[in-house]
């Protein structure tokens, strides 16, 4: 149900708006974008979708300054050069450098300015990238991560997660989940102020959450048709929650 006394900008911010060369991923990755943008405008916010790839850092900081949330979506890779990763690397494909930029110095804003943000998939990694973390460039081919080998919408693959029941994601989704995930690269050392939050059955960090900030990453896609009913819904919820309560604090403190 959307808030009718308050209208919260959010941003959802992606890659690019234009995969020319691959247009069954394309397809795929704007229904999954698309359906965040709808869910969200279903709970009230007011949503801008911004292609990081198309508009460059100080584009992007500029559309998203006044912003009460933000979510970073999935996509390609990040460019190995921003975590001090090798080149070339197993299932290494297109990268799109001005998205790794312009989402790293987001993510960094998002914390120096208590910035309600939630990363999903490649949104994980640039969150705990920008942090100064790295990650597992390819966890290969016995995986319960991703459907290999398949075409782009059929890719994801089911399996449960187990949440720290400390934590903000577990007050959200509560402590065990089932989500639909494609992936094929993870967490290895944790960026500054992060914590891992929730793990797959194979050890692997499913959501991290940042210490103080109110940042999220999960790994996996509650905005894919196949993800259990009202995750992503609840997740964004959870995001509204830490927005209206940093713009009551910001009214306090003006008061």
């Amino acid at each position: 149900m959307p808030r009718p006394t308050t209208t919260l900008r959010l941003a959802v911010v992606e890659v690019t708006r234009s995969r020319p060369h691959d247009s069954d991923y394309h397809s795929y990755i704007d229904l999954l974008n698309s359906r965040v943008v709808n869910a969200a405008s279903a709970q009230g916010y007011s949503v801008t979708r911004i292609a990081a790839a198309d508009v460059g850092v100080e584009s992007l900081l500029e559309a998203t300054r006044d912003v009460d949330a933000i979510v970073v979506m999935g996509g390609e890779d990040i460019a190995p050069q921003y975590y001090g990763g090798a080149s070339p690397y197993p299932s290494e494909g297109r990268h799109y450098t001005a998205a790794d930029e312009a989402q790293i110095a987001l993510v960094r804003r998002a914390v120096d300015t208590a910035t309600p943000l939630l990363g999903i998939c490649r949104g994980l990694q640039v969150i705990n990238v920008a942090l100064g973390g790295t990650l597992v460039q390819d966890i290969g081919t016995q995986t319960i991560h991703k459907n290999l080998d398949v075409v782009a919408a059929e890719t994801m693959a089911g399996h449960a997660v187990a949440v720290h029941s400390a934590s903000r994601l577990a007050s959200a989704l509560g402590e065990q989940v089932t989500v639909q995930s494609a992936h094929h690269q993870a967490v290895q050392t944790l960026g500054s102020g992060l914590v891992v939050v929730a793990t797959a059955a194979d050890g692997l960090p499913e959501a991290v959450e940042h210490v103080t900030a109110p940042i999220l990453g999960i790994q996996w896609h509650p905005e894919d048709p196949g993800a259990p009913v009202g995750q992503l819904e609840r997740l964004l919820r959870a995001l509204s929650d830490r927005a209206l309560s940093g713009r009551t604090l910001g009214d306090a403190f003006a008061a």
